[in-house]
């Protein structure tokens, strides 16, 4: 079914974006919540195994203590990179969707604040990067893991 668009005065025929919309919205929104992950995963990888020219879990461990002041640099790391890693992990499968993406949040939220010195662009070690991620994980928090996911496979509703 085709509906009429008017374009600088032109009436062209083009699809109904409804029908475009209805069939594919729970595909896109799937698709960013395993991109959301799958893009967070690398980076708690860097951290616990030294993977993707990574440091491991000691000597990020140490950066965190030296370098960003926890007083205890290693169960930083290992709290950082376990939310990357294993809560990317969650998100990408939609399973306990929302307690993986409220763990993603805090974790981004905190590593916001270690990026406001450097501005706005993350080309520059800024915030914008650690922002966009929580904000993506802020979006699963609330809707969950969606009709795609293990959530709604298994009947999960937290």
């Amino acid at each position: 079914m085709t509906t009429k668009a008017q374009i600088f005065g032109a009436t062209l025929p083009v699809p109904s974006i409804e029908s475009i919309v209805g069939k594919f919205s729970d595909h896109a929104d799937t698709l960013v919540r395993v991109a959301t992950g799958l893009f967070l995963m690398p980076h708690g990888a860097q951290k616990l195994f030294g993977w993707f020219g990574g440091y491991g879990l000691e000597a990020t461990g140490q950066f965190f203590q030296t370098q960003m002041g926890f007083s205890n640099g290693y169960l930083a790391a290992l709290g950082a990179g376990s939310v990357e890693f294993f809560g990317g992990l969650l998100l990408a499968l939609g399973l306990f969707t929302r307690p993986a993406a409220i763990a993603v949040l805090v974790m981004l939220a905190v590593a916001s604040t270690f990026h406001l010195g450097a501005g706005f662009f993350w080309t520059s070690g800024g915030w914008e990067y650690p922002v966009l991620w929580a904000i993506l994980a802020l979006g699963y928090a609330v809707k969950g893991g969606g009709r795609f996911s293990l959530d709604n496979a298994l009947g999960n509703r937290i």
